[in-house]
This record gives structure tokens, sequence and C-alpha cells, in this order.
């Protein structure tokens, strides 16, 4: 019998183990498929912002869609910044990534008409998803040692304030709602930079970002970029097919691949060097980059649909135009947070005019309005420029390398 109990104490032991303490993940770890679903099912959630932006392209759409957006990115990095730190894949970490989905898809069904009908919902449902997070956190607060008791103390208050604000909103006027989450989003991010930027430099050094973080972020930024696909398919699917539908349909796929190609070659995949600024500086422009990439998609399901148009629809060609250089100028603002902005100054720094440069004629084209297949063939361009002159520099260095050698 006491043996018998033992066994079981073990087992329990293994499938229930307690939070990872303060400063003891694993520095080199795989992205686990757990981690993998649960990104998938937030993606659910930006593909119903997206939908939602893409039949409501408007000033107030817009907003909204940042507002959103901004809430379900917030509870996706904390959540996942959670399983960073404190999370194992056995039955327990099972358990509170599931207890998370069973919040997120209601959510996601409530998203259409957050600005609206649902918006109490929402507000409610959001609310419990920022209370379960807080109590993730508070669990996992109570194994730590003394040093990292402060960074404690304030991801649970700021994701239990989350909570409250968002749970009160319901009892606001729409409009106000809506500025009350995209407010809290703004406070909720300014938190979290005091946090790290007033961190010792222990509790620095179990905040920075390790390679698991980046293969996260990474493929999170894959998936979403799945939007600009999605967008052109239901563009197609709602049109007549013909040649020039076609045409801007695929040229508009490009345009989705030119912002993976601007992402990945420059800035994905890399760490960020070990410093509190380069830690926020990473992580948080992680936000924009992904919501530009996110409004892309929903501005390509009018691109498709207005095809035989004379002038791109205003709304539509500035979401497309303004969402390619958000991805260039968001990304060069990575870049620079990276080892490599250092190691390679001779190719990042002309790079990042560049690419500055290529936003600022982005939004010019966007201004003029072409005709839709113009528009996306001037925006393959553009996204091609910082990468020409990146093969331009790789092909000259390994020239004068071989010269060296000779």
């Amino acid at each position: 019998m006491t043996s018998r109990h033992e066994q079981w104490a073990r087992l329990r032991r293994r499938l229930w183990q307690p939070p990872r303490a303060h400063g003891e993940q694993p520095r080199e770890r795989v992205v686990g498929p757990l981690e993998l679903f649960y990104d998938l099912v937030v993606v659910v959630l930006v593909a119903q912002a997206a939908h939602h932006l893409a039949a409501h392209l408007t000033w107030h759409g817009l907003g909204e869609f940042a507002a959103v957006f901004a809430l379900v990115w917030i509870a996706w990095f904390n959540g996942s910044l959670h399983h960073e730190l404190h999370g194992y894949e056995d039955a327990r970490g099972r358990s509170m990534f599931l207890l998370q989905i069973l919040v997120l898809v209601p959510l996601g069904a409530f998203i259409p008409e957050a600005g609206g009908a649902r918006g109490v919902a929402f507000a409610v449902d959001a609310g419990v998803l920022f209370a379960v997070l807080a109590v993730l956190w508070r669990l996992a607060a109570r194994g730590d040692s003394p040093e990292f008791r402060r960074p404690s103390r304030m991801f649970v208050t700021g994701t239990a304030f989350c909570a409250v604000v968002l749970a009160a909103s319901a009892a606001l006027p729409a409009g106000a709602r809506v500025v009350t989450w995209g407010l809290l989003a703004v406070a909720y991010l300014a938190g979290f930079a005091v946090m790290i930027g007033t961190a010792t430099p222990v509790q620095a050094a179990a905040l920075t970002v390790t390679d698991a973080l980046t293969e996260r972020f990474g493929l999170f930024i894959i998936i979403v970029l799945g939007e600009t696909v999605t967008g052109v398919v239901d563009g197609l699917a709602h049109e007549p097919t013909n040649a020039l539908t076609l045409a801007v349909g695929l040229v508009a796929v490009v345009v989705g691949f030119g912002a993976w190609w601007t992402y990945f070659d420059f800035a994905g995949h890399r760490r960020p060097r070990p410093t509190r600024a380069s830690t926020v500086q990473w992580m948080l422009t992680h936000l924009p980059l992904t919501a530009a990439v996110a409004a892309m998609g929903a501005a390509m399901v009018g691109l498709v649909e207005h095809s035989h148009a004379g002038r791109t629809p205003a709304a539509t060609a500035w979401v497309l135009s303004g969402g390619a250089a958000v991805v260039l100028c968001t990304t060069m603002v990575l870049a620079a947070s990276l080892y490599v902005w250092c190691l390679e100054r001779a190719l990042y720094r002309p790079l990042a005019r560049t690419c500055v440069a290529v936003a600022a004629v982005c939004v010019g084209v966007g201004a003029v309005r072409p005709a839709p297949l113009a528009l996306g063939i001037a925006l393959v361009l553009l996204l091609g420029v910082p990468w020409g002159l990146a093969v331009a520099y790789r092909l000259s260095h390994e020239e004068e390398s071989a010269a060296d050698r000779r």
C-alpha cells in the first residue's frame, strides 16, 4: 500500500507540477504543439477582427479594429509570457491552456459586433480571460524568491486591473467602451515597459527574450500572414472569375509575401540584445507590426472586389498602403533592437533609411489611388526595394571577401 501510494504521488507530481519559478526557464527550448494550438485559436480571433474591418473600412472601423486587436494581442502576449516563464507541458499546463481556449472561443464570436450589440458580452468575456490570467500569475508568484516578488506583483496587479476595467466597461455606452479598451491597452503596454525598465539586473536577465520566444513570435506572424491569403480568397469567392480579377488577387498575394520577406529577411527569428530597452522594443513593436499585417489582409478583400474600378477605393488604398508602410518601419524598429544591427551597421543603417523612404512612397501611392492592379504591382515593387538593397550588399560583400582571400 505504501509503495502504491508513493507511485501515485510521483505520478501526480509529474502530471501536475507547480509553476516553474522565475529565472528557471530553459534558455533553449523548442516551441511545442500545445503552444501552436493555442496560437491558432488566437489567430481565429484575429481573423474575426480582420473580417469585420474588411466590411467596415472607415476611420471608426479602423479604431474599433485597433482597440479589439490590441486587447487580443495583449492577452496572447500575457499568456505566452506566463508559459515561457512558468509553464510545463504537463496535465496542469494543458488544463490551463484549455481553460484560456474555452474563454477565447466565445470571445471570438463576440468580436464582429464588439463595438455594438455584443459589446457588453465582449467586455465581460475579456474580463474573465484577464481574470484567469491574473490567477495564473498569482499561483506562479507563490513560489517566487524575494528578488522576483516585485515583477510578479506587477504582473498580477496589471492583469487583474485589466480584468476589472474590462468588466466595468460593460456598463459604458458603446463609443466610450471602445475608447476605454484602447486606453487600457496603452496603459498595460506602458506598465509593462516600466516594469522591464525598472527591473534589477537579476530580474531583467530572467525576462530577456529566449530562442523559444523568438520562434513563438515569428510563428505567430506567419499565421497572421495567412490572413492576407484569406482576404484574397474571400474577395475572389464573391466576384466573377475573369483574368483581371484573378490577376489582382495573385498580385495581392505577392504583396502579402512581400510583408513576409521584409520581416523574416531583416528581423524575424533573431534575438534582441539582452538589455532592458531592447527587450521592450522587440516585444512591443510586434503589436503594430502584427496589426498592420492583419489590416492588409482585410484591405485585400476590397482590392479584389473592385478589380475593375478605375481607381482603388480610398479606404482600401489607404489601409493597404499604410499597412505596408507600417510593416517596413516597424521591421526596422525591431531590427534596431537586434545584435545584427550592431554587427552589420554597413547594411542596416542604409537599409533603415531606405525602408523609411519606401514607406513614405507607399503612403503616397495610397493617396494617389491608382487602379487595384497598378496599386498591387506598385506595392510589390516598393517592398522589393529594401530586399534588392540587401541582396546587392550581400553580393558585393561576398565578392570583397573572395578578393581578400585571393
